[in-house]
């Protein structure tokens, strides 16, 4: 067996967590192998909505097991408020989630080197979510970090130190700040992080594997965040990218399956940093308002524009994509016109590949697709699909060379097609 790998292609936000939860009957392990509880998965049926920042999106169905790998970064009393919130819910947990040993953890201080960084960048900023996740991976590739296992091992010698470090750099940028409460609460979540499977992912996935399961790996964020290969530096801190599911789960490349790619019928970015596409103009409000473009963890805005292929098209390619996924279809049913970015205009050049660098002098080049002005929430089949819808997911397909499996025209699980049954 295989490990099948589900990743978001633009700036995040395109609805992972949604599709995770629908593949989820097909797979008898769902893991998360990267990102920290920024990342907010929006999942919505029967009438209730949730989001998961660090729990991956297939813990409601059917008694599957999830785990967090090791390529995750965990804050413990975000975790708890999570998991607690999810058992008062109704879906007790604790035997399904199981939480590896080699997973980083987010320590108090580590949030307020986040803020504090910010304030130093002035207008340089990068517009983190201030959760503590850049400095944690910092510490993790100075090979200074502190562990999930690291809690069953002379824990609180180990923090003190990782503490001691953080503190002495706060006071280099003169950066105020009070952890007390903050610290209190999470040394208790560290307690309550004892009472989840805390394991070696690595053997566990592997042994699963060779046992003939089948496993679904769930990225975080998206590729354009990716920190070698997105919009660098308004990137996050992590590899959101296909190659980023080896390194956070201790799989081989040679045991990854399909590329499920995920992406929205148009773009949106949140925070700062270049997005080439990006609409000022009423147009670009309204696919705002239509979409109900606020961040899931944070709530913050999301800037919107029309789909960059030239972007998409990169993805693509990193990922080794094998199905596309369309998201958001229906918030645009009633536009007359819809635009598809096909080239970039850099420097009185037309590009097609996606450059070293993108930024605010790149000018779009669109191409112009009439609108199928039709309410598509409550179709069922591709069978209902207007001409014009048709003609622009067949445009995707041929620009990218990858079929588009899946279409979502509404939040609900229900509102998910798939094309091309198997």
């Amino acid at each position: 067996m295989k490990v099948d790998v589900l990743l978001g292609l633009q700036w995040g936000d395109e609805g992972k967590g949604k599709v995770v939860d629908v593949l989820t009957p097909k797979y008898d392990l769902i893991t998360r192998f990267q990102g920290g509880p920024n990342a907010g998965h929006t999942l919505e049926f029967e009438g209730e909505k949730y989001v998961l920042r660090s729990i991956p999106s297939g813990i409601f169905q059917g008694g599957k097991i999830n785990i967090i790998g090791n390529g995750v970064v965990l804050d413990p009393l975000l975790f708890k408020q999570e998991a607690e919130s999810l058992i008062a819910s109704g879906h007790d947990i604790t035997n399904q989630l199981y939480i590896s040993k080699k997973a980083h953890l987010i320590l108090p201080t580590h949030r307020m080197l986040d803020a504090a960084y910010e304030v130093a960048k002035g207008e340089g900023k990068i517009g983190t979510t201030g959760k503590g996740i850049g400095p944690t991976y910092t510490d993790k590739v100075g090979r200074s970090g502190v562990r999930v296992g690291d809690i069953l091992h002379d824990f609180e010698k180990k923090y003190a130190v990782a503490k001691s470090r953080h503190e002495t750099i706060l006071r280099s940028l003169n950066y105020t700040y009070d952890i007390t409460s903050l610290e209190k609460e999470w040394f208790e979540a560290i307690e309550y992080l004892k009472r989840f499977r805390l394991i070696d992912s690595e053997h566990v996935i592997n042994g699963l594997l060779n046992e003939g399961k089948s496993v679904l790996a769930e990225g975080a964020q998206g590729t354009m965040l990716d920190v070698d290969f997105g919009s660098y530096p308004f990137v996050t801190s992590s590899n959101t990218i296909c190659a980023g599911a080896c390194t956070g789960l201790g799989v081989a490349p040679g045991k990854i399956g399909d590329v499920y790619g995920i992406f929205k019928a148009y773009c949106t970015r949140v925070g700062s940093g270049p997005f080439p596409t990006e609409l000022f103009d009423e147009t670009g409000k309204l696919l705002s308002t239509l979409g109900h473009e606020f961040g899931a963890v944070t709530g913050r805005p999301r800037r919107c524009g029309w789909l960059d292929l030239v972007a998409l098209k990169y993805a693509v390619m990193i990922n080794g994509v094998t199905q596309l996924i369309m998201m958001k279809s229906d918030v645009l049913d009633n536009f007359d016109t819809i635009k598809i970015c096909v080239a970039y205009k850099i420097d009185g050049k037309i590009v097609e590949e996606f450059p070293y660098e993108i930024n605010e002098q790149i000018e779009p080049v669109y191409e112009e697709f009439p609108g199928w002005k039709t309410d598509m929430t409550k179709m069922t089949s591709e069978d209902e699909f207007p001409e014009e819808y048709n003609a622009y997911i067949s445009f995707i397909e041929e620009v990218t060379g990858v079929p588009v499996k899946i279409v979502s025209v509404g939040a609900d699980r229900k509102q998910t097609i798939i094309r091309y049954e198997d």
